[in-house]
């Protein structure tokens, strides 16, 4: 898997500005996509001509995505980074830990991961961390103090 992947950049942010519409957890979200998760990481180039927001709509209708009631946003004491920012950090994540695997096989894992809740929980600074410490503690399967 290529590094700085601008398809797999872009299928994230999505997930997380589709999570915050619908408050449901982003492996459900991933879930409820299904096949549409391929086309959205195919036609990037399309989708990113548009606004999000109107692209975010369209797969929630699409896929009649449910209101959920995952909501780690109001709980935040402190800012919460935008959704490109949280995109970013899963499409290092998976393409550190997933080179392996297909890319949709790699989404799929890296956002039931046990690291994609800890990341999530935006009280921490672990989602600031650098890109090889995430992959260290991703493949340890458990946060590394130093």
């Amino acid at each position: 898997m290529d590094k700085n992947n601008i398809s797999l950049f872009y299928t994230c942010s999505l997930v997380e500005f589709i999570f915050r519409q619908t408050n449901n957890n982003r492996k459900d979200v991933i879930e409820y996509l299904g096949d549409d998760l391929d086309r959205i990481y195919n036609y990037e180039d399309v989708f990113h001509c548009e606004p999000i927001e109107k692209v975010a709509d369209d797969f929630i209708n699409r896929n009649n995505i449910p209101d959920g009631e995952f909501d780690n946003i109001s709980i935040c004491k402190y800012d919460v980074p935008d959704y490109w920012e949280i995109g970013e950090v899963f499409e290092r994540l998976i393409e550190d830990n997933c080179c392996e695997v297909d890319v949709f096989d790699g989404i799929r894992e890296v956002y039931s991961s046990w690291m994609a809740e800890e990341i999530l929980n935006f009280n921490s600074d672990l989602y600031c961390q650098s890109r090889e410490y995430l992959a260290e503690c991703y493949r340890a399967g458990r946060i590394i103090i130093s």
